[in-house]
C-alpha cells in the first residue's frame, strides 16, 4: 500500500534516536529549521510513544529496522548512551542513511575508527555533535586564529566544570562504565573542551599527563529510571563508583604549544562553566560560555578588547554561524540551529562543503584517542602519546 506521508514531506526527513534531554534539544532545532521530523525512537516501545505524544511527533518505532525501513528519513540523529552508538551508527549508514551522532563517537577507538571507515565508505553525512563550536564567536576566533591575528599559539588553557553530580544521591546512566564507558567527566564534557579549543587552534594536542579524581566513589542509585539533569524519586541502592568526577590534565602539541584544561562534575555552583584562553605570540584571546556573547581579545602594547556578537563587525565564519543580530543574544539551542544548518545543507548538496566547519567521524575519532591517552596516562602516571588519528 502506498504511503501517503510521501506527498506530504519537501525536504528532507530526520528520526531520532533517544527521547531525554538532549534528544528533545535536536528535535527543537530541527523544527526551527523546518526539517520534518518524522518519528523518534525511544529506550522502550511504551517510552517512544509516550514521548512522541509529549513532543507532538507523529511516529513512534517500535526498533531501529523499523525506523530505517522508513522511506521518509533520510537523517538519523543518534542521541542514546554511549553503549548504543557504535552498533546503531553502524546499522545507519549501512541502510543509506546520513547520520549525527551524539559525543563521544563510541565506547572505545577500536569502534570508532571502523566507525570512520563506514562513514568513508558510505559517502553519507557523518557528523558528531560538538555543538559548542557553534557559538557564533568561537567560529569568529577560529577564523581569527586561520588570519594569523593571534600569530603562533603557545598556551591553551581552560575548562569544563559541572555540578550536576555534585551529591552522592546525584545519578545518570553515564556513572557506570558499562554504559558511558571507562572515562566520565573526561569524555562527556572534556571531549567538548578539546575539541573546540582543537578547532579554534587548528591543532590538535599531541601527547598528555593526566591525573583523574572519583571523589564519590559509593553513589546511591535509584531503584527507578532518572533523566539526566533531573533529580532521582523513590528508593536507592548504593554502587560502587570507578568513573572519574574530574580531572587535570597537560596537554603538548607537535608545534611546541602547551597546554592546560581541568573537567568536573562535581564543582557547586558551575552549571556549565566552559571557557578557553589561547596566548599567541602576537595576541591573546578568551571566550567563556556563560558570558558567550563576548569575546575577550588581549594585547601587549595596545588597550584589550571586548569583541560583542555582532554580525555586521565580525569575520565571515563568525557572521555564518550567527542567525540574529546584535544585541539579540543567541545560546545553547542557537548552536544546535547553526551546526544542524550547515549538515543538512551538505546533505541537500550530497557532500561536505569546503566551508562546512563541524566535526566529523575523524574529529570523533581522535576524541577517542585522546580518552585513551588520558586514562592510560592516568595508570602509568607518565606523559602519554596520542596516535595519529
Amino acid at each position: 500500500m502506498e504511503d501517503t506521508r510521501l506527498h506530504d514531506v519537501a525536504r528532507t526527513g530526520a528520526a531520532v534516536v533517544g527521547t531525554g534531554f538532549i534528544g528533545t534539544v535536536h528535535i527543537g532545532a530541527l523544527r526551527r529549521l523546518g526539517v520534518p521530523v518524522i518519528g523518534v525512537l525511544g529506550s522502550s516501545p511504551e517510552r517512544g510513544a509516550e514521548r512522541a505524544a509529549a513532543l507532538g511527533v507523529a511516529q513512534a518505532y517500535r526498533s531501529l529496522d523499523e525506523l530505517l525501513a522508513d522511506p521518509l528519513v533520510q537523517v538519523v540523529h543518534v542521541t542514546s548512551p554511549n553503549v548504543a552508538h557504535f552498533d546503531q551508527v553502524t546499522q545507519i549508514l549501512s541502510a543509506g542513511k546520513h547520520v549525527i551522532c551524539e559525543k563521544p563517537l563510541a565506547m572505545t577507538s577500536a569502534q570508532s575508527a571502523q566507525m570512520v571507515t563506514l562513514a568513508h565508505n558510505s559517502g553519507k553525512i557523518a557528523a558528531v555533535c560538538y555543538n559548542t563550536r557553534f557559538y557564533p564567536l568561537n567560529q569568529q576566533a577560529r577564523g581569527m586564529v586561520a588570519a594569523g591575528e593571534l600569530g603562533q599559539i603557545r598556551l591553551i588553557s581552560g575548562q569544563f566544570h559541572q555540578d550536576w553530580l555534585a551529591k552522592d544521591t546525584d545519578w545518570n546512566w553515564r556513572l557506570e562504565a558499562d554504559e558511558g564507558g571507562p572515562l566520565r567527566s573526561v569524555s562527556d564534557i572534556g571531549t567538548h573542551w578539546i575539541d573546540l579549543t582543537s578547532f579554534i587552534s587548528g591543532q590538535r594536542a599531541s601527547a598528555v599527563f593526566a591525573e583523574l579524581a572519583t571523589f564519590m566513589p559509593v553513589r546511591q542509585k535509584p531503584t527507578g529510571p532518572v533523566e539526566t539533569f533531573s533529580a532521582a524519586k523513590g528508593g536507592t541502592e548504593p554502587r560502587r563508583i570507578n568513573t572519574d568526577d574530574a580531572a587535570m590534565i597537560l596537554l603538548r602539541y607537535p608545534d611546541g604549544a602547551r597546554g592546560v584544561m581541568s573537567t568536573s562534575q562535581i564543582s557547586r555552583g558551575h552549571r556549565g562553566t566552559l571557557w578557553w584562553d589561547m596566548s599567541g605570540t602576537d595576541a591573546s584571546a578568551a571566550w567563556h560560555a556563560d558570558r558567550p556573547e563576548q569575546l575577550w581579545i588581549g594585547h601587549r602594547d595596545a588597550p584589550n578588547q571586548i569583541m560583542l556578537r555582532d554580525p555586521s563587525m565580525m569575520n565571515p565564519m563568525g557572521i555564518a554561524a550567527s542567525t540574529l543580530p546584535g544585541g539579540h543574544s543567541e545560546g545553547f539551542a542557537d548552536t544546535f540551529h547553526a551546526f544542524f544548518r550547515q549538515v543538512y545543507a551538505d546533505v541537500e548538496r550530497g557532500a561536505r562543503g569546503a566551508a562546512s566547519s563541524y566535526a566529523s567521524f575523524d574529529d570523533g575519532h581522535y576524541e577517542m584517542l585522546f580518552c585513551d591517552a588520558v586514562l592510560k596516562s592516568a595508570q602509568d602516571g607518565r606523559w602519554v602519546d596520542i596516535p595519529d588519528a
